[in-house]
């Protein structure tokens, strides 16, 4: 199937939503953990098109048009000196599109936002430890595992 990635756009708020409560069900939400679709278009709004934007994405779009895959990533500084990195926080392809190269296109995508910025030393991403799909994903792509670093996480209430 032949696949577009561009940056994602203000019209493609509903179909983002939409994705979001899939990739939620991925990691194991049930019903009760979903927050309702237009808390979750507003969210989704602000965080890429707010003033200023909190995050940016790439999208993956089918040929009929549907968004079936996404790169949500944000700048970050400092990384190593004074220099910026690129953090990957999900990427996400539709199962019916995996194993056919477009995680891999994102990838590179990715990795070429990072590259043309000027400043920008690296990319960085995490997966979950207990994600061997992910993991093995990524080992397939070249990527080795960075040893050293233990994520800390709080709820901001």
């Amino acid at each position: 199937m032949t696949v577009t990635i561009r940056p994602a756009e203000k019209r493609d708020v509903p179909a983002l939503a939409e994705l979001i409560e899939e990739i939620e069900r991925f990691y194991g939400a049930t019903d009760t953990d979903i927050q309702p679709l237009e808390e979750r278009r507003s969210q989704v709004e602000e965080a890429l098109f707010g003033a200023p934007p909190l995050a940016s994405a790439l999208l993956v779009e089918d040929g009929t048009g549907d968004i079936v895959g996404l790169a949500a990533y944000s700048f970050l500084w400092p990384a190593a000196g004074s220099s910026h990195s690129l953090f990957l926080k999900e990427l996400y392809v539709r199962d019916s599109l995996r194993r056919q190269g477009t995680g891999a296109r994102l990838m590179d995508e990715v990795r070429a936002l990072a590259a043309a910025r000027s400043g920008c030393s690296r990319v960085e991403w995490m997966t979950d430890r207990d994600n061997p799909g992910a993991r093995a994903f990524y080992k397939s792509l070249g990527f080795t595992e960075s040893e050293g670093k233990i994520v800390y996480r709080v709820d901001s209430a």
